[in-house]
């Protein structure tokens, strides 16, 4: 495993995925509405020892119109990573953390996401835009 500049990815994994659909009635308004989910993206992190810190990227896919019936897609990956001894500005280890780990790992959660919403009978999800982390961490702070 290469060092990425200032942190290395260590392990990553899915930590939670959850697709609810408890009805037909619920798959085809889902189906009918999938124009009106929108993404909703979390960053969590919590230290672990050893300069190691777990990064939990959270993707929902919701509709907020209660109006009609509406499935839950959810999947939370996690990704251990080692920072380098180096790095001890707290805005540098929050710039990693909230930017530069999600920008790494987020490949993989985007394949995992579509492929449960293609498993949940969705065939026709595509994410238009690529999440830019680089570009929310620094409208953010900036």
């Amino acid at each position: 495993m290469t060092m990425t500049e200032k942190f290395k990815i260590i392990l990553k994994y899915i930590k939670d995925m959850s697709s609810e659909t408890p009805d037909v009635e619920t798959f085809i308004s889902t189906g009918n509405h999938l124009n009106k989910y929108q993404l909703d993206i979390d960053i969590k992190s919590l230290a672990i020892k050893n300069k190691m810190i777990q990064v939990d990227l959270t993707l929902k896919y919701l509709n907020k119109d209660s109006e009609v019936k509406r499935s839950h897609f959810e999947i939370v990956y996690a990704a251990v990573v080692k920072i380098d001894e180096a790095i001890k500005d707290k805005k540098e280890l929050e710039k990693i953390i909230l930017c530069d780990v999600p920008n790494a790992i987020y490949p993989d959660l985007e394949k995992s996401f579509l492929d449960m919403m293609h498993n949940s009978g969705h065939p026709n999800v595509k994410l238009e835009k690529k999440i830019d982390f680089t570009k929310l961490y620094s409208e953010k702070f900036n």
